[in-house]
This record gives structure tokens, C-alpha cells and sequence, in this order.
């Protein structure tokens, strides 16, 4: 099996070998510390559910299915604007002065302390900040944004305060790094801003909503697709236990591994094509693939709780499906960075990676 590629297939189909880009390398790494108890080297599984045939969806060969971060294509069309001072007029509103300075409203808000819209009075004077503003088309994804500009999605999403859920708005206005500081990038900086690691899916690949739009699209079954164009929701409230996803013996634990790098998860070996489990029930937000952990999945298991599951040979789940605990929902593999069969395994709480094994229960 050549390194560095995904092999995805139907349900008794020959199998695919799908190159995977080089640009998409994943940095996978978050500052913190969590506690480490000892983790053992082998746990035990009961026998793993089946999915039925109906609920079991192979991924398509990635060069004929665009991942849907980028199914909208973003036209850089972004109007720079200097840092001004606007006088309040009868009838305004943040919205309307946004429109009328090209900055956005919630940014106008920040940089004047002004904690509700509905505050604002004829004759105030307001700090309009400058910088270089980017309108929220339909559909449109933080990740593509921020690639049509060439710049890191991290930076934006600081700059911007960007928040849970995560979605963005049509219409919304999203400050990004100026021409002058883009030009001035060095190389490093400007090939991170083309990798897509897991923080970058959580926080900018889902599409952008209509303005108005209380709720993402519901869960889809299984048998349907979900839009490039529907954002996925996330289950109202986690079950609150976790389950191993497979059984292994424990190749890399969580934390600093040397060299400066640091693990987010856990790598459990497999022999080649071992069932992979959902850890939670939850609902599928990603599946396809990127360079280091090849075939990758990430659930959301709702009140910000968030497992991934990468170097995955066969991926049996589809955006937007809802799981269950215990569900098969992947083959493990040896795609990706991997340089035998296993299973990449994160837990994440709102964004942030910590240790699995605290959160698995004890092996009998």
C-alpha cells in the first residue's frame, strides 16, 4: 500500500487509490495540558453493531466528490477601508452604518464598547475600524474565504471573535489580514495557509446560512445526501458517556511526542479493514480525507463534544448522518502519515483537543 494515499470504495467495488495533496498537510496542534493516567495497551470491545447495507455509504473516489468547505466557490472581491469616524444620523442602526462604512456591525460594536445594538443615538460619534472586509456570500465556508485570499482561516477566525456554532451569515462582513501584510507573508506562512487541519473544519467548513436562518439543516438519513449548501446540525445535548472505537494496542498517546510536535489523540493499531466504531452517538460533520491522517471523520456529539477518527481505509458514514454508539462507521486503515494499519481517535471539547483516555471506560 503506497504511503500518503486514501483507499476509498463501494460496498464490493475494487478497491481506489486516491492521491492525497501535499498542500493539505495538518498541523493538529492546540497549547494545553491535560492530565495523563496510564493508559493501557490493549482494551476489549463487545462484538460491534453492523450498520444495516442501507446505512452504509461508501465514499466516493475523492477526485469526482469536492469536499463541501468548497463546494462555493469565493470571488476575492473585499473592499479595504481606512479607520474613520461616523456620526450617529436619526433612524441609524449598526446594521445601516455598516452598509453606509463597509466595516462590519459587530466590529463597530467591539471597537466603541457598545453592548446593545439598540443603544446608539442620533448626533454619537463612532470609531469606524479600517481594514479589509470580506461579505459572506450564500454558501460560502470560512476555509474557502480565507484561502481565495491566501491567508491562514486561524487568523481570521481571532480577528473576527468567531464563535460557536460556528456558522457563518450571508451578508455578515469578516475582517481579513490587509494586502500590504498578505504581500508581506513569508513562505512558511503562506503554505500554512493552505493546510486544513481538524480546528479549521470545526470552526470554517460549514456554509454560510441565510441572515435570518434560526436553526442548520436537520439531520439527514442515511440513504440521502445532505447539500454541499445545508449546514449540519448537532444534536441538542450529549449522552454523556464515550466508548472505545476499536480494539488495539496503543501506538501514540496524547501530548507532546518530540521534536516539538504534539499528538491531539491517540493512534490505536488494527490489522488492515477493523471495524471502526462511533465513540458516541452524534452526527457526522466530515468525511474525506487530508494528507497526514488520510480517510477522516469527525462527529458531533453535542454540547460542543467532538471525536475524530482518521487514517480510515473505507469510510461507511456520509455528511450529515446521524450514529449511534457502537455503529460501524469506518474501516481502520494505513492512509495519510500512517505507516501501518490504525486508527487516529481525538476527543474534542469545544475545539479543544484533550487526553481520550480519562473519558474511555477502564478495560475489564
Amino acid at each position: 500500500m503506497a504511503p500518503g494515499s486514501l483507499i476509498l470504495r463501494r460496498m464490493g467495488s475494487p478497491l481506489r487509490l486516491v492521491p492525497i495533496a501535499a498542500m493539505l498537510a495538518l498541523a493538529g496542534c492546540i497549547p494545553g495540558k491535560s492530565a495523563k493516567p496510564p493508559a493501557p495497551s490493549v482494551h476489549a470491545l463487545p462484538t460491534p453493531k453492523r450498520a444495516p447495507k442501507s446505512e452504509q455509504v461508501a465514499v466516493p473516489a475523492a477526485a469526482k466528490v469536492m469536499p463541501a468547505w468548497m463546494a462555493r466557490r469565493v470571488v476575492p472581491d473585499a473592499v479595504e477601508i481606512p479607520a474613520s469616524i461616523y456620526v450617529v444620523r436619526p433612524g441609524d442602526s449598526l446594521g445601516r452604518i455598516a452598509d453606509r462604512t463597509g466595516a462590519a456591525a459587530e466590529a463597530i460594536a467591539r471597537e466603541n464598547r457598545i453592548s446593545r445594538p439598540d443603544t446608539i443615538l442620533a448626533g454619537q460619534r463612532l470609531r469606524i475600524p479600517g481594514g479589509r472586509w470580506h461579505r459572506v456570500k450564500p454558501g460560502e465556508t470560512g476555509i474557502a474565504i480565507a484561502r481565495a485570499y491566501g491567508v491562514d482561516w486561524s487568523q481570521v477566525t481571532a480577528a473576527n471573535h468567531i464563535e460557536e456554532p460556528y456558522i457563518l451569515r450571508t451578508g455578515q462582513r469578516l475582517l481579513l489580514p490587509s494586502r500590504a501584510q498578505a504581500s508581506a507573508m513569508s513562505i512558511e506562512q503562506r503554505a500554512q495557509a493552505f493546510r486544513v487541519d481538524i480546528d479549521d473544519l470545526i470552526t470554517g467548513g460549514e456554509p454560510a446560512l441565510a441572515a435570518n436562518a434560526t436553526t442548520v439543516a436537520p439531520v439527514a438519513r442515511p440513504t440521502r445526501k445532505l447539500p454541499a449548501s445545508a449546514a449540519v446540525g448537532e444534536p441538542a445535548r450529549f449522552s454523556g458517556r464515550f466508548a472505545w472505537p476499536l480494539t488495539g494496542r496503543i501506538l501514540t498517546r496524547f501530548g507532546p511526542i518530540g521534536s516539538g510536535r504534539r499528538s491531539n489523540g491517540i493512534n490505536i493499531a488494527a490489522p488492515l479493514g477493523t471495524p471502526v466504531l462511533a465513540a458516541a452517538d452524534g452526527v457526522v460533520a466530515f468525511v474525506g480525507e487530508l494528507a497526514t491522517y488520510g480517510g477522516l471523520i469527525l462527529l458531533r456529539h453535542g454540547d460542543g463534544w467532538i471525536t475524530a477518527y482518521g487514517h480510515a481505509e473505507e469510510l461507511l458514514v456520509t455528511r450529515g448522518q446521524a450514529v449511534k454508539r457502537g455503529q460501524i462507521i469506518a474501516r481502520a486503515g494505513e492512509t495519510g502519515s500512517a505507516t501501518q494499519p490504525q486508527l487516529h481517535f481525538e476527543i474534542r471539547n469545544r475545539r479543544n483537543p484533550v487526553d481520550p483516555i480519562p473519558y474511555l471506560p477502564t478495560p475489564s
